[in-house]
């Protein structure tokens, strides 16, 4: 039985549109995420014996019409199609042509199922919009994939008969009645699931991915699943992943680590998607000492909140440990606090003087239009972001995702400009805002994100640093020219539209 993993084209957008990233849309800086967790199921499904093609068609440059080539030539029993929340109208018409395809071309029945953090919170709502999706998976769907392909397999008219009643993890369509069945408990064991490396070596290019903070060529992995943080705003934990922290074994990573840099070429850097792999700092520290022990010549970085104490920091940048991706949010300790992000501004404030010491670079997000966000406390965290001086920044205006506590508060207190996701992107398929706080408009948050991303890198001292920084290590200095050719364009596009405006 054939199953195709889809990471689908987005029609129109001029660019590389990134489902899996927290934030989906094409980025200012040229990044292109992994589609990791199609991979990682992918895995489980070769594991169980089952022939998959897993396509990733951004990446790929791929429109609709070469996944319908594909579809034929392939003939898949199920397509499992990955989803985000602007993209998801998008989503919805590519499994109805690819279905429409299958029935004409091959008179076979093919169940098509759609995954990731926006189904899983509107598994109802998305199963409302066509009655060509037959299953929602919600939350993490490795297993739940598998038992799917398992009962397609013994039972092809799966979709006619009453076969998935007893599967956990899903939402589905029976006779135009939505059914949604227990929740799947989280995995517990993951060194049970195959590297999603050895799934990236066979099914991708890796030299297509991009992370613009990071060293190229990378491959992303992680460490473990779940946080047990409460930010109000975060989607994966509310909607995918969960609160609770599960670990791959030190071994099984390390393992992976050094499979990576054998068998991926010229490989610069390893990307640790865990939401905050720096959490468990014991087990951190464990995974350093793994790290030195087998003398790994790799470089790495990973997200991490910026609390972590000195001595484990020395101890990461022995073991390799390159940068940290670091929620920052927030100048002003009051929003910080309304987010519930848990952290103190002074904690974050000795947490990049020790980064600073030991030699770890961070890169820093800054996030506007949370509770309480005023023109003052973003001009605060404007301040914040200049006086920290993190390796590079990114300002964003709140992005409020279903699922999430945040943007139940914004539906609840009427701050949604539009429920219509097509609108969460701009024509251009980058990041809007569709939140208007009673003292603070959209558009007024979208300019200040502007604003402040040319104040920052415009610094006299930042290009400098930057410069010094290229001379000093050509490989620093290859990530900086091939990011900031992107980026720039759109900094002078921003400056040339304010002038305009006035």
């Amino acid at each position: 039985m054939n199953i195709l993993m889809l990471n689908p084209p987005f029609s129109g957008m001029k660019g590389r549109f990134s489902r899996e990233q927290r934030s989906p849309a094409i980025t200012k800086s040229g990044t292109l995420y992994y589609p990791m967790w199609l991979a990682y199921a992918t895995g489980v499904l070769e594991k169980e014996g089952f022939s998959v093609k897993l396509v990733d068609a951004p990446a790929n440059g791929l429109e609709i019409n070469d996944v319908i080539e594909i579809v034929k030539d392939f003939k898949p029993s199920l397509i499992v199609i990955d989803t985000s929340t602007p993209s998801i109208y998008n989503d919805i018409k590519i499994a109805e042509k690819l279905k429409d395809i299958q029935l004409t071309t091959h008179n076979s029945q093919l169940t098509t199922v759609l995954v990731g953090p926006h189904v899983s919170a509107t598994a109802d709502e998305t199963l409302k919009l066509s009655s060509q999706i037959d299953i929602v998976c919600k939350g993490e769907y490795d297993y739940t994939i598998r038992e799917i392909a398992r009962k397609i397999k013994n039972h092809p008219a799966l979709m006619h008969k009453c076969g998935v009643d007893n599967i956990k993890g899903i939402s589905w369509q029976k006779d135009g009645k939505i059914i949604h069945n227990p929740d799947r408990p989280f995995i517990e064991n993951l060194d049970e699931i195959p590297f999603v490396s050895k799934v990236y070596k066979k099914h991708l290019d890796y030299t297509k991915y991009f992370y613009a903070h990071s060293q190229y060529p990378i491959v992303t992995v992680v460490g473990g699943r779940g946080c047990p943080h409460k930010c109000v705003y975060c989607v994966y934990p509310q909607t995918f992943s969960g609160r609770k922290l599960r670990y791959r074994s030190i071994k099984n990573v390390v393992d992976e680590m050094e499979y990576i840099t054998k068998e991926f070429k010229g490989v610069r850097e390893i990307m640790f998607e865990d939401d905050t792999l720096t959490v468990n700092r014991a087990r951190c520290k464990e995974f350093c000492k793994e790290l030195l022990s087998k003398n790994l010549k790799i470089r790495w970085s990973c997200n991490s909140r910026a609390d972590v104490d000195f001595e484990t920091l020395k101890l990461m940048n022995l073991a390799g440990c390159r940068l940290f991706c670091v929620g920052f949010e927030s100048g002003n300790q009051q929003i910080l606090d309304n987010m519930k992000k848990g952290i103190k501004l002074e904690t974050m404030r000795q947490f990049v003087k020790d980064t600073k010491k030991v030699g770890i670079l961070i890169h820093g997000c800054f996030l506007v239009g949370n509770p309480g966000e005023t023109k003052e406390t973003m001009a605060q965290t404007l301040k914040f972001a200049k006086e920290l001086n993190p390796d590079t920044a990114q300002f964003f205006p709140i992005m409020v995702y279903p699922g999430t506590e945040l943007y139940k508060w914004t539906k609840e207190k009427n701050y949604l400009a539009t429920e219509d996701y097509s609108k969460w992107l701009t024509p251009e398929g980058l990041h809007n805002c569709v939140v208007n706080l009673p003292n603070l408009s959209s558009k007024e948050m979208v300019e200040f994100c502007a604003r402040a991303r040319k104040e920052f890198y415009m610094r006299p001292s930042y290009i400098t640093k930057k410069l010094s920084q290229a001379l000093k290590n050509p490989m620093e200095g290859k990530r900086i020219s091939k990011s900031f050719i992107v980026f720039a364009k759109h900094l002078i596009q921003g400056s040339k539209k304010r002038k305009t405006k006035r």
